[in-house]
This record gives structure tokens, sequence and C-alpha cells, in this order.
């Protein structure tokens, strides 16, 4: 049933301290009241109220910079008792409205706003419905119609949260997620990467918009000319929510062009972050085909679907680095910091494990040791700054020769192990060989400093039966007969 406007007995109080302000919406919407107060203060308008009915409150926030300027509008609100009001707030401070909910329910129009749609504002906010038990059972389906839509983007929302492993996967199934609140028609997630880096990790498009392409770039986001105009980057700039209920209000005719082109109406957005008051990590951003009020529980589910996505990078990147840490320890706890080798722990693992496998398929396996003599100790003679780069390079000259699938390993002081696979010992004392040559003809650090290399090799093939520290032990025999040889000395370990 149609809703009617009293006009002749409507009685309306304005709010706004500046005299201009005033005098425009006296302009503007005077005649539609019988009686309209003009009030420049939070107390003159309180005082107004007390003093007579009032039909319609509008709260003018224009000119206010800061939400604590506003002290006391909150109680006019609550004073209303759910009376009519109307709010006309900037468009670059949208996110006091929800703010301001927490006070009492309003109606709300974002600035600026020509006068037919303020106008139009008035009239709707003092219009009364015919059938009153009617409009209010309509209000109640709509109201349980917008918890069922919200609590639907939760569900898919929190599937989309489950796949924390990978950040671009998990960000394109947010965005899908966020298309099904109804009018939604783009979604879009920034995420702030090192160094202040806002990139457009995914998007939604059901209109055909590719937002990389609006803004002319994909990464380094906060350095495009939108930055002060366009909501998501806003949001991340000014940590807060941003509401444009109409594209040409962004200030940006080209910006609205593309966006009207695109069949945009509305678009807001949400910052995201780890928690309250900390750093920004991006936005998220819902473009409309139509234009919606959003009521408190609405806005208060934005916040909390931001939370979520907030929630869900933390513990995406949080696992990522954990994983990069995880595997920087696993390296250090089995390379040798000086050779870059592995470690004599990690080198008897292999050694193990080699052993078992080349038992189990029946494969030839062998094992050779050196150690580096003729060094002069070069580590006590000229300390470690000649000593270290030596043994670094030994370690170089000698993984270069080997294949991927063997290990050489640091054991220890100046001593090495090598796990050759699928070898048998005919060809393990051919790779000694060329060892031995390889790093007698190397261009050793510290070769200034009189510092000369030679190396004594020991090999073996493991047996059938034997185990590594069988190995080990007739290696360390065969290394010794190499040394007692002389330099550049090969042995062969046989069983």
């Amino acid at each position: 049933m149609a809703d009617v406007l009293s006009r002749l007995n409507s009685t309306g109080v304005f709010f706004n301290p500046s005299g201009d302000r005033r005098a425009e919406f006296q302009s503007c919407c005077g005649e539609m009241f019988s009686q309209l107060v003009l009030c420049d203060s939070v107390d003159a308008t309180g005082a107004a109220l007390v003093k007579r009915e009032t039909d319609l409150l509008i709260l003018d926030l224009n000119g206010f910079d800061h939400l604590n300027e506003l002290a006391g509008v909150g109680a006019l609100i609550r004073s209303r008792a759910g009376a009519a009001i109307l709010v006309l707030c900037a468009y670059e401070h949208s996110a006091w409205l929800p703010e301001l909910m927490a006070y009492g329910t309003f109606d709300y129009r974002i600035c600026p706003v020509l006068n037919d749609e303020l106008q139009q504002a008035v009239k709707q906010s003092l219009a009364v419905p015919a059938d009153a038990a009617a409009a209010m059972q309509q209000e109640l389906l709509d109201k349980e119609k917008e918890l069922r839509d919200l609590l639907g983007v939760q569900r898919s929302l929190q599937r989309a949260l489950s796949g924390i492993d990978n950040i671009a996967t998990m960000s394109s199934q947010i965005c899908l997620a966020l298309c099904n609140f109804p009018g939604v028609r783009h979604t879009s997630l920034l995420h702030m990467k090192s160094r202040g880096d806002l990139q457009l990790v995914a998007q939604e498009s059901r209109n055909h918009l590719d937002l990389g392409r609006l803004l002319q770039r994909r990464d380094r986001l906060l350095q495009s000319p939108l930055r002060d105009s366009f909501p998501p980057l806003m949001a991340v700039s000014r940590g807060e929510l941003v509401l444009l209920d109409a594209p040409e209000k962004s200030g940006d005719p080209e910006l609205a062009m593309q966006l009207h082109d695109r069949n945009v109406r509305m678009v807001l957005a949400l910052p995201l972050r780890a928690e309250p008051g900390g750093p920004e990590m991006g936005s998220i951003c819902l473009m409309f085909d139509r234009h919606i009020t959003f009521s408190r529980e609405q806005f208060a589910c934005f916040a909390s679907l931001a939370q979520f996505v907030s929630f869900g990078l933390g513990m995406s990147e949080l696992k990522h680095q954990n994983d990069a840490l995880s595997g920087q320890l696993s390296q250090m706890s089995t390379i040798d910091t000086v050779t870059g080798a592995s470690n004599r722990r990690a080198g008897e693992d292999n050694l193990d494990n080699e052993i078992r496998r080349a038992r189990r398929y029946g494969l030839p396996l062998s094992v050779l040791t050196f150690d580096v003599g003729s060094f002069r100790s070069a580590n006590d003679l000229y300390g470690s700054a000649v000593g270290d780069p030596a043994l670094r390079k030994i370690a170089e000259t000698v993984l270069g020769r080997l294949r991927t699938s063997d290990t050489l390993a640091r054991m220890r002081g100046e001593e090495f192990l090598i796990v050759a696979t699928h070898t048998t010992a005919a060809d393990g004392m051919r790779l000694a060989e060329k060892l031995r040559t390889a790093i007698t003809e190397a261009d050793l650090p510290g070769a200034g400093f009189g510092a000369t290399v030679s190396i004594s090799l020991g090999v073996t093939q493991v047996g059938a039966d034997e185990g590594s520290a069988t190995v080990l032990d007739r290696l360390d025999t065969a290394l010794h007969r190499a040394k007692r040889a002389g330099r550049n000395c090969i042995e062969l370990a046989t069983a």
C-alpha cells in the first residue's frame, strides 16, 4: 500500500554549525516542513528536540574532520528512540555511519547529494505507512532475508578460508564467496606485500570489469593516481571502511564513467588487518549493481567478514614463514657452514639410507673418503681467513664433479666422505683419480701465502650384508694406508 506524506504538521530539526549549510538546507527542503528549526550546535539541537515534538531530525556531518568532534551526536540519536533521523555524511567519512549506528537506527545519505536526491530522502523519512502493521511485517521479512543472505556469504567464506596453503587460491575463493551477496557484480582482494607494495591478488567479475586494467597496474597500487578517490585504495591508506554510493561522487569523472559502463552503482571497501589497530594488510572491495542502504547488522557482518579474511591471510603468511624457517633450520642442521657440504650427521644418515636402498634393489654402492693434506695447517699458520676459503673451494671442486645423486659430507676437520650411488669399486677408483687430479690442479685461495694442497683417498664398495659402521672402519684403514704411502695416493679397501 502507498505511503502518505503529512507536510502540514511536520516538524524538522536540522543540525550543522555552518551558516551556509543551514541556509542551503532551508532553501532546498524548508517548504517540506510546517516548522523547521536550524541549529548550529549539538546542545542547541538537544534543546530543540526537548522543546517540541519533532518528526524528523537531520544531522548534517559535513564540515567535520574527525568523529570525536561530534561528541554528543550519539546521545541525540539515542534520544530519538527509533524516531526518524536522516544523517548526511561526506563520502570520505562514510566509516562514521556504522560507528553512529551503535546509538540507534537512522537513514543516511552519502554526500555530496543533489537537491532532488535530498528532497527525496527527506520525503521518504517523513513518509508514514498507510498500514503500519503491514509495513512492520514487511520489515521483519526483509530483515530475515538480509540475515539469510549474510549467513550464506559467511558460510561460503569460511569454506574458502580452509585453503591457507596457497594464498592465491584462497584469495580467489574469497572473492567468489563474496559474490554470493545480492547485487554484488565484482569483488577483489588487495594484499600488502613487503615495503608497502599493495598488489591485486584476486578478483571475481560478473560484469567483465578488470580491476588491473582499470587501475593500469596490479602492484604498487598505492602509487596509483586513484589512491585518494577509489574506495579499496582509500580503505588501505586511511585504514577504515569506505562507502561510495554513486561513482560520480568519487570526484574522478573518468573513474565514474568506467564504473557506470560496467553497471557499477555502489562500491564498498574494507581494510584488512590482523588485529584492531594493527597495520593494514590490504583491503576487500565489493561493487554492486544497485544502491543499497546498509543496516547496522550488514555493516557489522561485513566488518566481521573482513576480519575473517584478515585472519586467513595472516594464518597463510604465518604458515609460509614457518615453512621457510623450518627449511632454513633443516638446512642449518644438515649443512656444514664452512664448505656448504653436508655435515657429519647428515652424511652418516645418507650413508645408512643408501645402504638400505642398494640392498633392497641389488644396486652397487661405493663410498670414498679423502683427507686434505700438505696444507701446512693453513688455519694455524694464516687463520680461518685463508683456511676456510681453501676448504670451501675444495668442496666446490669436488661437488662440481659429482652427480646430483651423490653426497659430499665433511666428517671432521679436513676429512670428507663421498657416497656414490650406482657405483662399483672400479668406478669408484676412477672417480677418486678424477678428484685427486682436479684438486691438485685447482687454484685454491691461500696459494699466495704458500699454502699447498694434496689429498689422500680411500675407496670401497659396500658389501651385501655390511652396515655403515663396518664400511666406515674399512675406509678409515684404507685412508691411513694412503696417507702413509705419501701424497696424492689412493687405496682400495677390500671386504
